[in-house]
Parts: C-alpha cells; structure tokens; sequence
C-alpha cells in the first residue's frame, strides 16, 4: 500500500473579500454507460448517426411501447458501484421523474429516486503525490438520456434529435465533500480515470458521455466539520447547481465565480437564491437558468410499467470476481514491484492504455525504472508535442524495450539511444538491427579510448594546466573524446581514464 497522508480541508481564501470562507461543494456526474444498446430497447447508441436514424417506438413514446430493461446496462451499473467501494442494493426501483423538454418524447424521464441501484461508496481524490483527499459517494442511480434540441440550423425553427433519447445514464452523486475548485478537476479527473478501467463508460466529455451538474455553496469557517456528517446542510449555504458542465477547466472557473459571487452577495447583507445557473465560459460568469426544483416539482413516482429490480448477490460476486485492476492497485503495484517514484507511478496510470503500453516495455526490457524514464519523458513527451495518443505512437513497446536493453546492456550510450530513439520513431526498424548496421554500437575498448584521451591531452596543454589546477575543468576533456569518438565512447570509462591521465 502507499504511504498517503489525508488532507484535512482548509478554510478558503478569496481575494477581495472581508472574510475567510470555506467553498461547499457537491458533484452530480452523468456518465452514458458503455453499452451498444439503450436502457429500455435495442436501440443503437452510436455517436454522430445521422439525426433520428437511432430511435425505437420505445423511445419516440409510441402509444402501447412498453420499455424492457437492459441487462448489460444494469451489469455495467453494479461493476461501477464495486469498483467504487459501494454498496449494492439487490432491490430497486424505478420512478417517474414527470417535466417537459421538446426533445423528451414521453413527457416523465425515468430514473431511480426513492431505491437507486447503488449506495454509498467513496473515491480516493490524488490531490499532490502521497497526498489524498476521500470523497464520499451518497448514490448510484441509472436513468434514461433525453434528446437534443438544435437552434442554430434555422433562424425561425428549432429542430430535434432523438438519437440519445432513452441511453442509458450512471448518475453519480458525490456528498458534498469537495473543498476548491481544483479538488472537484480532480474529481471528476480520478471518477472518469476509474470509470475508464471499469469500461463501464468511455468519458468523453467532447461528445457528452460524462458531463457534470456542480452544486456550489458557501459557509465560514468550522460550519462543514461540525455538520458534514448531518442532513442539515442549511448550515453549510444556500447552493447553487451548475449545469452540464463538461470541461476540467471550465468545472474550475465556473465554481471560482460562482463562490465569488456568492460571498459578494451574502458580505453587502444579501441571501443567495437556490437556483440552476449555466456557466458562460466567453463571459467566464455563470448566469441564472430558473429556480431549483425540489424532488416534489417533479411529482415522481413509481413507473408502473416497470417491475422492482431484484438481483441475486452470486451475481453480484460474479462481477466483483472479475473487476480489473483499477487505478489505486495499479499505482501501488508499479511503486512497489518497478521501485517507481508514487508520482512517476501516477503519470503512467493516470490512463489504461499508457499502463499497458509500460507493462509490455518494462517485461521486454527487464529494467522497469529504466523502462519508466523513458516511456514518460521520451515517448510521452514526443506524443504530447505532436498531440498524439499511446494508440499512435509510432514506436511499439517492443521497439522501445529493445532500446533500454541496449542502454542496460551498455551497447549504447545515452546520447546515441536519444540519436536511436528518434531514427526508430521518423524511419521505423528493428534498433538492434540498425545500431549494428550504422555502427552506433558503444565503444568500450579502453585501448582505444585511452588514444583518443592522450591524443587531446597532448594537443592542449595550456587547457591541461587549467585542469589539475581546477579539477571540474576536466569535463572539457570527457566532452572532447566524446566529440571525437562520434558520441560511442562509454562515458563512465571516458571519464575514469581522464582523471587517472590528468592525475586528479
């Protein structure tokens, strides 16, 4: 396990203001479960079909459609809530949740208000290496998506795409535990990271597939330690509910305006107003969208055409048994069995397919530190300036772990791997194969080093004197024999042979 250190939370400053306040918030993150099919029929869920060309009579509300359940929807929903350390709850229901869109056909979204599927779990938030912060989750509950109303086709009409009407939606609610805007980035950075393992939903933000409703309040000091644990969360602020919010950087600036906001109400003797805000990230401001509903606006109630959700806990084991590793375990695993640094074991599990890309490098070049070094600050960083993924990367992992077992084995020395590395990412080829044909290979012949060292000592005698008389001079010496040797010379025996000539 990794030695962490629980990061107590801090009251926070905001510039401008008379007084210290703490920043309450909560997360409720709509993530569209990885599924083919919708929650209630055979529907396809394919991103960026033609407009309504994947609607069933279910979900365009055709009179006498009954909905059937999903099966691997509900399986993806429970892999979810294990791989958060929740509790799963073989009973459920289903509700109406009854209001009006032009893009809901029915009229009523159905969800899980009164029995979700998935009670409390938590999630552990990497605030810095070796420090966490634990986020307690209240609920997991699946729910249907609704349309999409499109307004600028047309000057004078409004259009609607029943494509993701009826996909099938893991709503996530977090307690209201998060403390700054960078806390609640990282959030939803490790909800979306673990989610991603589980392939319980692909976190594409871009294309809506996670998205999050962020609740912001504000309180003084001491007033969330004393009631975190209560229901009687009037203590900690009249909040606000940002909507749809699907951007790490506008989650950050849309709750630093809104707390500022707030307190610049509540500090000239206003009241904050429960509310639904949108955030305008051109404005950089969040604006009022209407007054916050409570659940009795919505006049849920049991939808009648769905019987209770009942599953047996072999089940439930069945796909606990079969969890992957998630991103704690990984992380923990590379520190231990690789001795990586926990921040060096972050950076490469902060995405699956980096870590596996890792795994297969450190397994063929037998050196895991080595193989780490360069995998993030070679390969990563070359993909990061062309703005490539792990899934473009021109060099495979066995390319690379040839390269770090030719650095291991002292064929080659850095400098030449770096000259390697780039041959191997432009041209392609096997690097054992070209370090032969180009003769990039190490020269670790004393005999011939011990030349090239007497050769430049004999031609530069004033620069010896500098040397003896200031010992760090003599890396001018190391620098030359490798310039004459084309790089190959081993540096270490470069510099041993130096300083025994210059007698240091």
């Amino acid at each position: 396990m990794l030695d962490l250190t629980y990061d107590a939370p801090k009251p926070k400053v905001i510039a401008g203001a008379r007084h210290d306040w703490e920043l309450v918030i909560g997360m409720e993150v709509h993530a569209q479960v990885a599924s083919n099919a919708k929650l209630f029929s055979g529907a396809s869920t394919q991103f960026g079909a033609e407009p309504n060309s994947c609607v069933s009579f279910v979900d365009a509300a055709m009179p006498g459609m009954l909905p059937v359940i999903n099966e691997f929807c509900v399986e993806q929903a429970v892999r979810t809530g294990l791989g958060l350390k929740a509790k799963i709850n073989l009973w459920s229901a289903f509700d109406r949740k009854n209001y009006f869109y032009p893009d809901l056909p029915q009229g009523y979204q159905i969800s899980q208000l009164y029995h979700p599927l998935v009670g409390e779990g938590e999630i552990l938030v990497d605030m810095e290496p070796g420090v966490a912060r634990l986020v307690r989750v209240e609920r997991i509950h699946m729910e249907q998506d609704a349309g999409k109303s499109i307004h600028d086709m047309d000057p004078a009409m409004s259009f609607v795409d029943l494509n993701r009407t009826g996909v099938c939606l893991m709503e996530i609610v977090s307690r209201p535990d998060i403390r700054g805007p960078e806390e609640a980035a990282a959030y939803v950075t490790k909800l979306r990271q673990i989610l991603r393992y589980l392939g319980t939903c692909d976190g594409n933000m871009q294309n809506g597939n996670l998205r999050a409703d962020v609740n912001v309040s504000v309180c003084r000091p001491g007033q969330y330690e004393k009631y975190q644990d209560s229901q009687d969360f009037a203590h900690l602020g009249t909040r606000c509910e940002i909507k749809n919010m699907n951007s790490m950087r506008f989650i950050q600036m849309a709750i630093d305006y809104e707390a500022r906001r707030q307190i610049a109400i509540l500090e000239s003797g206003g009241e904050v107003v429960q509310e639904t805000r949108l955030y305008d990230p051109d404005k950089n401001e969040t604006r009022s969208m209407r007054s916050k509903e409570e659940a009795h606006d919505y006049r849920y109630f049991p939808d009648p055409d769905l019987l209770p959700l009942e599953i047996e806990q072999a089940w439930v084991d069945e796909i606990e048994a079969n969890l992957p590793e998630l991103p704690d375990a990984k992380k923990a695993r590379f520190v231990l069995e690789f001795g990586l640094s926990e921040y060096d074991a972050s950076v490469l599990t902060a995405d699956l397919a980096n870590a596996r890309y890792f795994e297969q490098v450190a397994a063929g070049a037998g050196d895991g530190k080595l193989a780490a070094n360069w995998v993030i600050n070679e390969l990563f960083g070359r993909l990061k300036k062309e703005d490539h993924s792990i899934e473009e990367s021109p060099v495979s992992p066995a390319q690379l772990a040839a390269i770090v077992r030719l650095i291991k084995s002292d064929a080659i020395s850095g400098k030449i791997a770096k000259d390697l590395f780039e041959i191997v990412y432009t041209e392609g080829g096997d690097p054992e194969q070209i370090v032969e044909e180009r003769g990039l290979r190490q020269v670790t012949d004393t005999g011939a080093i011990e030349a090239a060292v007497d050769e430049i000592i004999a031609a530069n005698p004033a620069q010896v004197e500098k040397a003896q008389a200031n010992p760090k001079l003599a890396g001018w010496f190391v620098g030359q024999v490798m310039k004459a040797t084309g790089g190959k010379a081993n540096p270490k025996a470069v510099n041993q042979i130096v300083t025994a000539k210059l007698g240091l």
